[in-house]
C-alpha cells in the first residue's frame, strides 16, 4: 500500500502541514494502467488560494474540491465535460460564501459543482423561527467547510487509488458531526465509488441529514433528454412542479425565465438494495448514472432547472436521507437520521458517466430491470412528503 498525506490534522505543530502552495504531481503504474494525481491551487478570481486535487485514470479526469466539503467540481470523459456552467463562475472559495446570510440562501453564491453534499445538520430549504431568524440555512454548511485531513492510498494489487478526506461540522455545546469520505478511482475506469461515514462525535444523541446534489448540464442535458429511474412512487414538490407532472422525466432546451421544478420519489432497487438513476441525452449517446445504496439513502429527488444557458441550465439527481424540505418538517415526519453519541452511519454511491450509446443502453437495461411494478405518480404534492400538500 502506498500513502501520500496532503493535509494532516494539527493544532499547534505546523510542521505537520504540507506546504500546499507548491504543486505536487505523482504518476502511479497499476496493473490496468496508470493513474495520476495533481495537488495544486487556484491563483485568481473567487477561487484564489483554493486547493484542488485532480485525478486522472486515463479514462477520466476529475477535479476534487477538498476545501468545499470534498465536493467534485467536474469530470471529463472522452472529451465530454460532466458538470454544469453555473452563473456564479466558480469554484468559489468558501470564505466568500455567506452561508449565514439572513435570507437563508447565501449558500447559492457558491453553488457550482458536479457533486455537492448538502448537510450535515440540515440539508433542505432554509428554516426560520417565529421571528424570521434563520435556524438552518439552505442545504446546510458541509459544502463550505474545508477538509481537516486529506490523504491518498494506492493499492497496487487491487488497482485502486483512494482519496480519503475528513470534514468536521460542529458548534461548541450544540452539535458535532464528522464526515469521512473514501472516494475510489481505478486505472482505466470512469466510475467513482464513494463511501461516506458520518459520526456524531459528541457523547449525547443528535440528528443529521445528507443529500447528494449531483448536477448535470450540456452533454447529457439538452432538448429531449430523459431521466430514467426505477420508481415506486413520485410526487411534485409544489404547485409549480405539478404543472409539469406529465412530463416530469423529459427535459426541454434552455428557456429564459424558466422556474425550477422538483420531484420527490421513492426508488425501487435490487435485492441488495442498490438502485440507479440516469440522465441521458435525446439520442441516448451521452448519459450519467448515479447508483446508490437505498438502505441509508431511501429517497431520490429530481431537480429540473432548464433556464437559459447564462442563468444555469442544469438538472439534478439527488439521492438523500429525506426530502429537501425544512428540517423542522422532515423531523415531524421522521426522516432525519438519529445518532447516539459516538454512533456512525454509512452512505454509498457510485458515479458513472457514459460517453457511448452502448454504455447508455447497458445502464438503461439495468434500470428497466429494476422497474418490477408500475410507478405510482401523484398529480399533486403528497401529504407527508411536501409542506404544500393540501
Amino acid at each position: 500500500m502506498l500513502h501520500w498525506q496532503l493535509i494532516s490534522p494539527t493544532r499547534s505543530d505546523e510542521s505537520n502541514l504540507m506546504n500546499s502552495s507548491d504543486p505536487i504531481s505523482q504518476e502511479i503504474q497499476l496493473p490496468d494502467g496508470t493513474v495520476r494525481f495533481d495537488w495544486s491551487s487556484w491563483n485568481s478570481g473567487k477561487a484564489l488560494g483554493m486547493q484542488c486535487l485532480t485525478i486522472d485514470t486515463q479514462a477520466m479526469r476529475t477535479v476534487l474540491l477538498p476545501m468545499r466539503g470534498m465536493g467534485i467540481w467536474k469530470s471529463w470523459v472522452q472529451g465530454i465535460e460532466f458538470g454544469w456552467q453555473s452563473p456564479v463562475a466558480g469554484p468559489v472559495h468558501p470564505a466568500l460564501v455567506p452561508v449565514a446570510d439572513p435570507s437563508g440562501i447565501g449558500w447559492l453564491e457558491g453553488f457550482d459543482e458536479l457533486l455537492v453534499r448538502c448537510g450535515l445538520l440540515s440539508n433542505g430549504a432554509p428554516d426560520f423561527d417565529s421571528h424570521g431568524k434563520v435556524i438552518h440555512p439552505v442545504h446546510g454548511r458541509i459544502a463550505n467547510l474545508p477538509a481537516s485531513q486529506l490523504r491518498i492510498e494506492v493499492d497496487p494489487q487491487q488497482g485502486t487509488l483512494d482519496v480519503i478526506g475528513t470534514v468536521i461540522e460542529s458548534r461548541f455545546l450544540i452539535y458535532s458531526l464528522e464526515l469521512q469520505t473514501r472516494m475510489r478511482f481505478r486505472a482505466g475506469s470512469s466510475t467513482i465509488e464513494i463511501h461516506d461515514t458520518v459520526t456524531n462525535t459528541r457523547s449525547t444523541p443528535g440528528s443529521m441529514q445528507l443529500l447528494y446534489h449531483i448536477n448535470l448540464g450540456q452533454g447529457p442535458l439538452e432538448s429531449g433528454s430523459k431521466i430514467i429511474a426505477p420508481l415506486k412512487r413520485l410526487a411534485p414538490r409544489d404547485a409549480r412542479a405539478a404543472q409539469g407532472i406529465d412530463g416530469w422525466d423529459r427535459c426541454e432546451g434552455p428557456q429564459s425565465g424558466y422556474s425550477e421544478q422538483v420531484y420527490y420519489a421513492e426508488p425501487l432497487g435490487s435485492e441488495d438494495q442498490w438502485t440507479e438513476a440516469m440522465l441521458c441525452n435525446a439520442d441516448e449517446s451521452i448519459g450519467y448514472s448515479v447508483l446508490f445504496d437505498q438502505s441509508t439513502l431511501p429517497v431520490v429527488n429530481f431537480w429540473k432547472n432548464t433556464g437559459a444557458l447564462q442563468d444555469g441550465y442544469v438538472v439534478g439527481i439527488e439521492p438523500a436521507t429525506g426530502f429537501p424540505n425544512t428540517k423542522t418538517f422532515e423531523q415531524q415526519h421522521h426522516r432525519t437520521v438519529q445518532l447516539q453519541g459516538g454512533e456512525s452511519q454509512s452512505f454509498r454511491l457510485k458515479l458513472q458517466p457514459h460517453g457511448t450509446k452502448s454504455q447508455v443502453a447497458l445502464a438503461k437495461h439495468r434500470i428497466e430491470s429494476l422497474q418490477t411494478q408500475p410507478c405510482c405518480i401523484e398529480k399533486h404534492p403528497a401529504p407527508g412528503w411536501s409542506p404544500e400538500a393540501s
